[in-house]
């Protein structure tokens, strides 16, 4: 049996990767804040979207090349960051870079990333991105782009949707706190999960290695969904921005965009490009879903519109990139993908279900060329 009979839709890794990774592990990767709503909300909006089929246009076969930021990629999705990866999957950071690198498409690297950029850094492609949790110190600021820039990465990404920290009750209740401590409850879930244990014990305990350097083994009383992170972070305001667009000098892009009427400030600020985001829900639980977001803020910009939240299909893809995404980015399904099947199959699989349902929804729909969408509606 091979794996698209086996595994044809993402939902499909979605259960082979819950019956691998441990309980704790899975409440953190798949958890949303709060009862869930927001989480929920993305899921319907992308579901309450239609696509008028269209007839007679013969035989095609659909272009999946799209441009972003001066480069042309052959698929219009990538891979956005989650923090801790490699608690997800052993060594995820540096398998997900090596996918990026393999299909031309972005990785982006979170600050609170397992693997360090200097970690990562021999398996970048050509288009790597970084996500930084903004440092309140301008000195730890400095050097962490310094070395983001010295590693390879090309895109600075501010995340400017966590001012706090979020409760992710699930996540509490699953026992997991950061960094994490293996209490006999926990090591009940990892004995159930061979692989995953197998794996870790060669990489040893995941840690956010890129505070190392800054942190000194300095804890402090965190909450159980906060981390190390938190002894650095600030909430980032406009002058923070302005700052960073002073002091980076490639293609900036700021994530968790949702308000309309922010779009001309950020443009003011230097902006080359906004990502829509409500951090899949994991933030704050009343929260619209992006895909409700998206028209307003494609109205009022023309800079390049990222988007993710909730995406789950190329069907999903499409109707972010029809009401006005330029480029379409996901976290947990390359997870999902990565615990099921391991690398390099896992990620290649992804790419292949997103790729065929793609392809066959814009035969449906007559599209032979991105640029060819029609605008999804809720007829």
């Amino acid at each position: 049996m091979d794996l698209t009979t086996r595994y044809p839709a993402l939902s499909d890794l979605r259960t082979r990767a819950q019956a691998r990774i441990p309980k704790f592990v899975w409440e953190y990767l798949d958890s949303a804040t709060g009862t869930e709503q927001t989480k929920a909300r993305n899921r319907a909006g992308l579901d309450a979207l239609k696509m008028m089929p269209s007839i007679l246009h013969g035989e095609f076969d659909p272009a999946l090349s799209t441009s972003f930021l001066g480069q042309t990629y052959p698929l219009p999705f990538g891979i956005a960051p989650i923090g801790m990866s490699g608690l997800i999957w052993p060594g995820a950071e540096r398998s997900l870079a090596k996918a990026g690198a393999r299909h031309g498409i972005p990785y982006t690297l979170s600050t609170v990333a397992v693997a360090t950029p200097e970690e990562v850094a021999p398996d970048l492609g050509a288009n790597a991105w970084f996500q930084m949790y903004p440092p309140r110190d301008p000195d730890i600021r400095k050097d962490m782009i310094a070395r983001a820039k010295n590693a390879g990465f090309t895109a600075l990404v501010l995340t400017v949707d966590v001012p706090v920290a979020s409760r992710r009750e699930r996540q509490t209740r699953s026992g997991l706190t950061n960094p994490p401590k293996l209490t006999p409850r926990l090591a009940a879930h990892v004995a159930m999960r061979p692989a995953w244990a197998w794996a870790m014990r060669k990489s040893g305990r995941p840690r956010m290695k890129m505070l190392d350097k800054y942190i000194d083994g300095a804890q402090h009383s965190l909450s159980s969904t906060a981390h190390v992170g938190y002894l650095l972070r600030t909430s980032p305001d406009w002058s923070y921005l302005t700052w960073l667009r002073d002091h980076w000098d490639g293609p900036l892009i700021v994530k968790g965009v949702m308000r309309a009427e922010d779009v001309p400030k950020l443009e003011a600020a230097g902006v080359d490009a906004l990502w829509v985001s409500n951090h899949a829900g994991r933030q704050f639980d009343a929260a619209p879903a992006t895909i409700e977001a998206l028209p307003a803020i494609r109205a009022a910009t023309t800079l390049p519109i990222l988007f993710d939240s909730g995406i789950e299909s190329g069907l999903d893809i499409l109707r972010a990139l029809s009401l006005g995404a330029n480029f379409v980015m996901m976290g947990r399904a390359w997870h999902y993908a990565l615990a099921a099947l391991g690398d390099p199959v896992g990620p290649d699989h992804l790419i292949h279900i997103l790729t065929q349902d793609l392809k066959a929804n814009m035969g449906q729909i007559g599209a032979r060329t991105l640029l060819d969408l029609p605008a999804a509606t809720k007829m």
